[in-house]
């Protein structure tokens, strides 16, 4: 586990859902981005300074009904493919949070060539 010390309280609890997941690796991107894959795919984006944020994908129906609550809108750079982005780690309850996320694992994981999803 990547040591990060953040002083949302919202943060590890995030982090710890998102590394439950089957297969779950977290890396540092961007310099200051905790990427959550699995089989180096991106499902969900914590940001490790302030603003914290978190990013995830959605079906497309989804991102557009989410897009319109406040506190979220698109994805900066992902949203073409149906990602948004909280502009805080409580914009959405955290059970909403664990939903979208396993959301996104899943869309992810589905997507995955066969062979990959074999083995797992």
């Amino acid at each position: 586990m990547i040591r990060i010390v953040a002083n949302d309280p919202r943060f590890e609890p995030i982090r710890k859902f998102a590394l439950s997941l089957p297969f779950a690796t977290e890396d540092i991107k961007w310099e200051k981005d905790l990427v959550f894959s699995v089989h180096k795919k991106m499902f969900c984006v914590l940001m490790t300074e302030e603003p914290f944020t978190v990013s995830f994908k959605c079906n497309p129906e989804d991102a557009e009904i989410l897009s319109r609550k406040k506190g979220v809108a698109p994805a900066p750079y992902l949203a073409r493919y149906d990602w948004v982005q909280c502009e805080s780690l409580s914009t959405l309850t955290l059970k909403e949070l664990e939903t979208r996320i396993n959301n996104s694992y899943q869309l992810i994981w589905d997507k995955l060539p066969l062979k990959l999803r074999k083995k797992s």
